[in-house]
């Protein structure tokens, strides 16, 4: 991250539940979807979309220009709906409670009505203590701000609700095949494999899966940079975690990379729906407005 078939019977049942039964405490910061779940989750895993609320000037700046603030944000939305459809798909061939790790704390309702389906839990360490209640306040010197920071934060919390496997994946990536998530949970299943990363183009990394709390492999890295999975590899290194590494995928943070999106989206719109129709009615409207 910077700042992504083998057939299987879909597995339907009830809501996914924590094994053993470990309660939750009233307030979260794990809370359960608000209507049923279609997937068991017998294999104690969970997969983490890291998402912020699509706010116009917060969301996608760095493709301000060619875009509007507006359009960015308008774009961003479409990304979720997106990855947050990919993820529904996966979770029917290898089973996992579906989360949505979101920003900021006061965003709640915001994913609730656009994911009714997922788990919530805040990346700021806070939550509220009902759906219609306000976000807690917590210290600064408690609640993590870096991304590295919540990254350990929102793993390390879902893994210590009982489960085994915890992976967490970018929300940049609209067109990352669902297959690409089931891969790494079978890699995640590998006992001589600790830890799954999914390489980006620009140096970061679009997925992270692990079994432990990640500690200095994402708090010890300084994100958004170049070189981000190799100096987490490094550190993995040093750490003797054994790391298995998924098909480089990419992210869209760049006016180049929206291209690229542009480009595969013409010919594949099936990949990300909500993304294509977006950028077909946004670029249509921009070529007739040219003189």
């Amino acid at each position: 991250m910077t700042a992504q078939n083998e057939e299987a019977a879909p597995r339907v049942g009830s809501e996914p539940s924590f094994p053993d039964d470990p309660s939750l405490p009233e307030g979260g910061p794990l809370l359960p979807p608000s209507i049923q779940s279609q997937v068991d989750n017998p294999s104690r895993r969970a997969l983490l979309v890291m998402a912020k609320q699509p706010i116009p000037g917060r969301a996608k700046t760095r493709l301000v220009p060619p875009l509007t603030g507006d359009s960015a944000a308008s774009l961003y939305h479409c990304f979720l709906e997106d990855i947050l459809a990919t993820v529904r798909a996966a979770a029917h061939h290898e089973a996992f409670m579906p989360v949505i790790a979101y920003t900021p704390a006061a965003a709640f309702d915001f994913f609730r009505r656009l994911a009714p389906d997922f788990w919530l839990i805040p990346q700021e360490g806070s939550a509220p203590r009902s759906p219609s209640a306000r976000p807690r306040q917590e210290s600064p010197a408690h609640r993590p701000e870096r991304l590295g920071d919540r990254l350990q934060f929102v793993l390390s919390t879902v893994l210590g609700c009982g489960l085994r496997q915890v992976a967490a994946i970018n929300s940049d990536s609209p067109t990352l095949p669902a297959e690409l998530l089931n891969s790494a949970f079978r890699r995640l299943d590998d006992p001589q494999v600790d830890a799954v990363f999914g390489p980006c183009a620009d140096g970061g990394y679009y997925f992270i899966g692990v079994k432990e709390p990640p500690g200095r492999l994402v708090t010890g890295v300084q994100m958004s940079t170049p070189t981000v999975l190799r100096d987490t590899l490094a550190i993995a290194a040093e750490e003797n975690i054994r790391v298995d590494l998924l098909p480089e995928w990419y992210d869209v943070d760049s006016a180049a990379e929206l291209e690229r999106l542009s480009a595969e989206l013409a010919s594949h719109p099936e990949r990300a729906p909500a993304t294509s129709r977006f950028l077909t009615a946004q670029w249509t409207s921009t070529s007739s407005s040219q003189p």
